[in-house]
């Protein structure tokens, strides 16, 4: 019988202290890959170490249709494979495609082996100082402006009745216009955290009222950015 590693890829391709060493060894050991994006995963195990034949596994992209993908899964589960999940960043199964096979392998009855590394949502919610115990990630906000707004005063409402962090994330081209957007609709008192380009050089957290945000409202545009947001 198979396992199937769940393998963490770095936020950014040239912060690799986040990675534990034994993913490496783990890496060694599976012959096929599911991955959401094979260009990047090659040079990040390269990376890792340059005397891997990059060649010598199977590779799948879990973009790539889905139900085919599915397929080709259970018939690698069930002839036996080590099986690598790699996300584009961060953590498989955590805001990826990775957790429909994740779920395939359970019902295939093989064993899944989840390994550390870094996840944007987990920290930029540790350094947010915003609620840890109660928290929800609800990926993309909508794009219609007035959905938007309508979404974010939701959200608002429902973290101060419940004490709840709410987190949420962005296209990057498209941070400032959210950030803004966040300005204009949420309560002045309301704490508003941004964390961008964790674990890299770049990396910023900002953690502050949305009043205080007011004062001093930094250029967002084209990076990486978790917003968590405290009614």
């Amino acid at each position: 019988m198979g396992v199937v590693y769940l393998i963490p890829a770095p936020l950014d391709e040239l912060a690799l202290s986040p990675i534990p060493a034994y993913v490496l060894s783990a890496i060694k050991s599976c012959a096929v890959f599911f991955v959401e994006n094979e260009r990047t995963t090659r040079r990040f195990f390269k990376k890792l170490d340059s005397s891997i034949v990059i060649d010598d596994y199977i590779w799948y992209n879990m973009e790539k249709g889905a139900e085919d993908i599915r397929s080709v899964f259970i018939k690698e589960l069930r002839s036996g494979q080590t099986i690598g999940i790699v996300s584009e960043a961060g953590c498989p199964g955590i805001a990826d495609p990775g957790q429909l096979l994740v779920e395939l392998a359970h019902q295939e009855g093989v064993a899944v082996k989840p390994l550390v590394g870094p996840s944007s949502i987990l920290l930029a919610l540790m350094a947010s100082g915003f609620n840890g115990q109660q928290f929800a990630f609800h990926g993309y906000l909508p794009v219609d402006d007035a959905e938007r707004m309508k979404k974010i005063k939701s959200l608002e409402e429902q973290s101060a009745k419940n004490n709840m962090t709410q987190i949420f994330i962005e296209t990057p081209y498209r941070n400032d216009k959210l950030l803004s957007t966040i300005l204009k609709t949420a309560n002045p008192k309301t704490r508003l955290c941004v964390a961008v380009s964790l674990t890299s050089e770049n990396e910023k957290i900002w953690s502050m009222t949305v009043g205080e945000w007011k004062k001093n409202i930094p250029v967002l545009h084209k990076q990486p950015a978790i917003f968590l947001m405290m009614g």
